[in-house]
Order: C-alpha cells, then sequence, then structure tokens
C-alpha cells in the first residue's frame, strides 16, 4: 500500500533532489562544497577556484584555473546596449531591481542565449558570472549620476569589483577579505533562490530565465536581502548601550531579528564564525570599530534571550560597511557570489532533468453546485 504524501509548510525536510554540488551538516555546523570543507576553501583559495570546483565538483589544475581566470576576464565587459538601458531606470529603485532587469538585458544579447548543450551553457555561465558583477557595480555608479567604470582585466574577480565600484585599486587586504565573503556566499544547497533557478531551467527554458528567477527569489527580505536588514538593525539599535534594551522590545512585540536562526543549522552558521574573525580585524584596521562591536553584543543578546545562533548575513554588513560599500547593495554582491552556485545548479539540474511539479494539499470546499450569474 502506497503512503498518502504528507504536507510540510515551506518544505521543511522533505528531500526535493539530490546533488553533488554542496553538503550541511546543520548540527555540526559544517558547510562542504564538492567535498572540501567551507573553512579549508576560505583559508586557502579563491572565489575563482570555487567556481571551478562548483561546475566541475573537483578542484581545477593550475592551467584549468589559468583558463578560467582569462575566460572570465575576457568576458565582464558589459554590451553597450545593456548600459544604455540601465541608464533608463529609475535612479531610486532597488539595486535588485536593476540587477533583475539587467541579467534578463544580458540573455537578449548572448548569441548562445538559446543554445543547449552542455559546453554551450558552461560559456554562459562565465559570462553571467563575470558580467553579474560588472553591472552590480555599474548601476551603482549610474544611480549616483557617474559613468560606469570599465572592468580590468589584471585583477582577481574580487579586486575589480571594488576597483569598478569606486575607480581604485583596493587595499590587498580589503580585496581579500572581499574574496572570502564572494566564496562563502557561493553555495548553500537548496536554499530559495537556488531551488527558483532549479525549477526554471527544468522546464528547459534558457540559463537567463533561471538566473533571472534566481535574482527575483533572493530580492525578498527573507533571504538574500536579510543582510541588508541586519545593518539596518543596527543603525535603528544607534549604540551598544542600548542592544540589550532593543532587544527585549523587538522580541516582546515579536518581530524578526534579521541575521539569526537557519532553517537547516541548529548551530552557529560555519560561515559567521569566518566572517566574524574577519569583520573585526577589517574594522580594526579601518579605525571604526562601532559596528562590529554592536554586532558582537547582538549576538550574544540574541543567543541568551532567545537561544538563537547567527547566519551568515549578520557579520557580512560590518565587513561591506568598513569597505564603504552601501547598505543596499549588500543583496546584489551576493548575487555577485550566488551566481556561481546557481550556474552549478543549473548545468547539475539539466544532466539528469525531470521537470519539477510537487502537488499541494487542496484543503478547499468540494462539490459545489455552479449557480448562473443572474441568480446569484
Amino acid at each position: 500500500m502506497t503512503a498518502s504524501p504528507t504536507f510540510k509548510a515551506g518544505l521543511e525536510g522533505v528531500v526535493a533532489g539530490t546533488s553533488e554540488i554542496c553538503f550541511i551538516d546543520g548540527r555540526e555546523g559544517r558547510l562542504v562544497y564538492a567535498g572540501y570543507d567551507i573553512r579549508d576553501l576560505a583559508e586557502h583559495s579563491s572565489f575563482e577556484e570555487v567556481v571551478y570546483l562548483l561546475w566541475h565538483r573537483r578542484l581545477p589544475t593550475r592551467a584549468e584555473l589559468d583558463q578560467l581566470d582569462a575566460d572570465l576576464k575576457a568576458n565582464r565587459a558589459l554590451p553597450e546596449p545593456v548600459l544604455a538601458a540601465l541608464r533608463t531606470l529609475p535612479r531610486d529603485i532597488h539595486p535588485m531591481a536593476a540587477l533583475r532587469t539587467g541579467v534578463s538585458l544580458l540573455g537578449n544579447f548572448d548569441p548562445e542565449a538559446e543554445a543547449t548543450g552542455r559546453e554551450a551553457n558552461l560559456r554562459k555561465a562565465i559570462r553571467v558570472t563575470a558580467q553579474m558583477a560588472t553591472l552590480t557595480a555599474a548601476w551603482e555608479r549610474i544611480r549616483k549620476g557617474l559613468d560606469p567604470i570599465p572592468p580590468r582585466t589584471d585583477l582577481s574577480h574580487a579586486a575589480n569589483f571594488l576597483y569598478m565600484l569606486s575607480g581604485k585599486e583596493p587595499d590587498p587586504f580589503f580585496a581579500r577579505v572581499f574574496d572570502i565573503a564572494l566564496i562563502l556566499h557561493a553555495d548553500h544547497e537548496l536554499n530559495a533562490s537556488t531551488f527558483s533557478a532549479r525549477v526554471t531551467i527544468a522546464t528547459l527554458t534558457d540559463l537567463y530565465s533561471a538566473i533571472t528567477s534566481a535574482v527575483g527569489t533572493l530580492k525578498g527580505p527573507l533571504h538574500g536581502g536579510a543582510n541588508e536588514q541586519v545593518m539596518k538593525t543596527l543603525e535603528e539599535i544607534g549604540s551598544i548601550d542600548r542592544v540589550e534594551e532593543w532587544v527585549k522590545e523587538a522580541l516582546a512585540q515579536k518581530r524578526k531579528i534579521m541575521g539569526f536562526g537557519h532553517r537547516v543549522y541548529k548551530t552557529k552558521d560555519p560561515r559567521a564564525y569566518i566572517l566574524e574573525r574577519y569583520a573585526e580585524e577589517i574594522t580594526r584596521r579601518t579605525g571604526d570599530t562601532k559596528w562590529f562591536e554592536m554586532t558582537r553584543k547582538l549576538e550574544q543578546t540574541v543567543l541568551e534571550q532567545k537561544g538563537l545562533y547567527p547566519n551568515v548575513d549578520l557579520y557580512s554588513g560590518c565587513i561591506y560597511t568598513a569597505m564603504g560599500i552601501p547598505t543596499d547593495l549588500f543583496t546584489p554582491i551576493f548575487a555577485v557570489s550566488r551566481v556561481a552556485g546557481w550556474t552549478a545548479h543549473i548545468l547539475e539540474q539539466l544532466e539528469n532533468n525531470r521537470i519539477i511539479r510537487p502537488i499541494a494539499e487542496y484543503v478547499g470546499p468540494q462539490k459545489r453546485e455552479y449557480v448562473p450569474i443572474d441568480q446569484r
């Protein structure tokens, strides 16, 4: 006898597929990309190497990494019509809305947009990964009334992004910390935006449509937008001596405190450990430790009063703020990194594709009689 399907709100605990890309041990607080612990990758790897790892599920040789690096650099520039279209957008829209539009536009200028083979999809993955960073930096300039800064081909992915924001070559330590942040955000199993990408590509639509779906999903405050909300929380609190009072009031009002809790992790997010260390160092170097000290106090207070552990969003804001990055650019930066994971999952989905079509538990009325409109 076949068991009846059971409803799980938010698909919590439901296994929706198999993957070789990412593993999360929620109880032990471990995150693994294709067998490699995130701590080792953050310590020794680079974003470019992690991109290769996610796409191919193995680490590259030196020659393979050099080739990928060269390909990414060669594809950083945006088509001029895309830049022209970005200039027509209202300057006050959220950067994620501009990014969503920009990604969709890119699909119209990729000569292989409708090609379906793995090699063509890999080439498209290279283009969209390279151009996502350029799109984000270009919009930041355009909305300020400034000209976009063309990408350089002699800088790493992380350093080039920071350069395109300001026109100044970044401090090597800042560039390395940003590179680590990209590594940490590159993939996280079947999170909402990745699932959106897989659902979309499973219909055999094009890669750009799937990435656009993912960007739209990441935009939400319960997903990628949470890092932005953390910084807004700190600004609302204002000072370290108000943290405990603010947390008590927030909990009494049953407000959701962003940066804490996770559907999978039952302990401190391993990425938060790493970001905490670098947030402390980078704020010490800049001489302004206010936001870091407030964040650490917030972590301690929420753990004591609610028993919630921090997730990846808690400390990223300290780091980006120390670099002079605007708060509403935090989520687009998340996308600049997560596009590596999205494209990896798109490639994997297409290897053994079946359209993703769950069922719903119907709870509406049964057997209603139709009444002609003149008798209602």
